[in-house]
Order: structure tokens, then C-alpha cells, then sequence
């Protein structure tokens, strides 16, 4: 039985949360209003839970659940089983994280003025995105 740990986050809206996830690979994640529990390799529900979920099913058989927890200052904490950890490490939060930011950058220019004028990928996998603003 694995013990999970949490690993705080500054992600805060679901939607680019869920869009995050989709482009690390997860296309199938659960969304909740209020925390479910999280399930063990051997299917056991585990004691720790979470509103947005990858089942254990959709990572490998030997998997736990992957959740994000609400907190109350409105961020979501990671909630990763020890077993997990070696793939989904800090540095994979970081990617995430990268990808998040990207979509929210993208989804809130607009409704601020703002256009996205390039993107470019950079060769250490930085994303480079320029907006402007007519005036």
C-alpha cells in the first residue's frame, strides 16, 4: 500500500487544469464539486481524496489515482502516491505547471484586449508567447 504526498501548486482554474493535463497525455480526467477518494493499485480506496482526478486505470496497472485538491486559499495541491512519484516528480509539476500557464494565458488574453501575436517553442521546451495590444 502506497502512501501519497502532496505537493502544493499555484494552479487555480480547473479548465486549464484539465487542458494541462490533456497535453501532458491525460485526456480522461474526472472532475468533482466536492472531493472523491483517490484508489489504491489494488483498487482500495484510499483514505486521501480530491475534486480532479486521473484514475489509476488511464496511468498503468501497478498505478494509483493522480488528484489535485482544492485548498482553501483556492489552489489545487497535487495528491501523488509515493509509488507514482518517480513519474510524476516536481519536475513533471513544473511541465504541468508550464502548460497551465499556457492556457490560461491564452484563454484570458482575449477577454483583457489582448491578441497572440507568436508562439514558439523553445529547443529546453520553454514556450516563448507574445501578445499585444492595439491602443
Amino acid at each position: 500500500m502506497s502512501h501519497f504526498t502532496s505537493i502544493q501548486t499555484e494552479i487555480r482554474q480547473i479548465e486549464y487544469l484539465t487542458k494541462a493535463l490533456a497535453d501532458m497525455g491525460f485526456e480522461s480526467v474526472e472532475l468533482h464539486e466536492f472531493p472523491v477518494p483517490l484508489y489504491g493499485f489494488e483498487g482500495d480506496i484510499r483514505p486521501e481524496s480530491a475534486e480532479v482526478i486521473v484514475r489509476r486505470k488511464f496511468i498503468s496497472s501497478r498505478s494509483n489515482d493522480l488528484g489535485f485538491k482544492r485548498q482553501f486559499d483556492g489552489t489545487f495541491m497535487a495528491v501523488i502516491s509515493d509509488y507514482d512519484s518517480r513519474q510524476f516528480s516536481r519536475d513533471w509539476i513544473q511541465k504541468l505547471t508550464q502548460r497551465y500557464a499556457y492556457h490560461a494565458l491564452i484563454g484570458t488574453a482575449p477577454q483583457q484586449g489582448f491578441t497572440v501575436e507568436e508562439e514558439e517553442v523553445l529547443e529546453d521546451g520553454t514556450i516563448r508567447v507574445i501578445i499585444g495590444q492595439w491602443v
